[in-house]
């Protein structure tokens, strides 16, 4: 049993609650007791498994980084039932720095969002060197480190729950996608997508906290709103919190946009846009966006809208760009963007819009 500290991670921070959104497990001696190429025969761990599934019920996914050879391990996590648990598994030769990089660009999650679970010290080092934003797992101590704050999500939402098969849909999705033969958006034509916008309701404010903490490339200020900051925005009359659903003909996205507007004169505040990862590919960024700037055209009010730089939101700088909005102000990483909407731009023809 190794000596080491139950957790490693480079550097050392506080830790941060519900941060991390993705487990990667190694198979030999960490999944399984025994090295499947040599023993042939292997148990499953029954203790890792209850972690896993665990896990998947509180909305953290699961992969693989594991050297092995591809087709057994894959038999044997099927002969287990354990093989739905698993996205993108990696079950090559590779360096396992590179499978667990691979994992986070499949997903579209941060490396500082994914946990490495491995019985070897050498392994762990090797992706706590390459990768030192992962958070490494000695697997001797694995209650214990799955219990900390950063496997903990504040709130356990439907789409938590559901979050896996989400995924497994997107996978679906992608797969049809390389198999199409025409253009990128003739293949959108064939989802059927339908984009719902409405107000918040009390319902919704535990996704919604959720979508503040999880989104971090198309948040347009990186801050994070709590559940009763939320509430009391939702129930001000001089804001207005919209939710955005997506859904087609592979299943549901869940709730995948939120904005946050103050409503003034001569313009309304965008304090907050922002749209969940797993739609970028979608082409359905801009909507919601452009449903606030009719509603402020309709008031006979400009728009200004609230950016802030936080290194891993510039696509949201250029999405404000794109919908013509111009940079009146800047302090430091803070930016006031402005738009006289002037040009709206109208729904793509292969999404069906309702508006609630």
């Amino acid at each position: 049993m190794s000596s080491a500290q139950p957790i490693q991670s480079t550097p050392a921070t506080k830790p941060q609650q519900g941060r991390i959104k993705c487990v990667v497990w190694d198979l030999d001696n960490t999944l399984w007791d025994g090295v499947l190429l040599e023993d042939g025969r292997v148990t499953v761990r029954p203790e890792v498994v209850e972690e896993i599934r665990r896990l998947d019920s509180l909305g953290i996914l699961h992969s693989i980084a594991s050297r092995n050879d591809h087709e057994a391990a894959l038999q044997k996590l099927k002969e287990e039932n354990l093989a739905d648990y698993f996205l993108y598994p990696q079950i090559n030769w590779n360096p396992k720095s590179g499978s667990v990089e691979h994992i986070a660009k499949a997903i579209n999650i941060g490396l500082d969002a994914i946990a490495f679970v491995d019985d070897q010290p050498f392994e762990r080092a090797e992706v706590e060197h390459q990768l030192p934003a992962v958070l490494t797992v000695d697997v001797a101590h694995l209650a214990e480190a799955l219990r900390t704050p950063e496997f903990q999500p504040k709130f356990i939402t439907d789409e938590s729950k559901l979050r896996r098969e989400m995924y497994r849909s997107a996978v679906v999705r992608d797969e049809a996608e390389q198999d199409y033969a025409g253009t990128s958006e003739e293949f959108l034509a064939t989802l059927g997508m339908e984009f719902t916008i409405s107000e918040a309701q009390v319902e919704d404010l535990q996704r919604a906290e959720e979508l503040t903490v999880r989104t971090n490339q198309l948040n347009s200020t990186g801050r994070t709103y709590s559940y009763e900051e939320l509430d009391t925005l939702r129930q001000d009359p001089n804001h207005l919190l919209l939710v955005a659903d997506l859904t087609d003909r592979y299943g549901e996205y869940g709730k995948i946009g939120l904005a946050l507007v103050e409503r003034g004169s001569p313009a309304w505040q965008l304090r907050m846009m922002l749209m969940s990862c797993r739609v970028m590919a979608r082409g359905v960024g801009t909507v919601l966006l452009n449903h606030v700037m009719a509603l402020a055209k309709a008031e006979s009010s400009e728009l200004r809208a609230e950016f802030v730089e936080t290194g891993r939101n510039r696509v949201m700088y250029v999405t404000y760009a794109f919908a013509g909005f111009e940079e009146v102000e800047r302090d430091g990483d803070r930016v006031i963007l402005r738009s006289d909407l002037g040009r709206i731009q109208p729904p793509p023809d292969y999404l069906t819009v309702t508006v609630r």
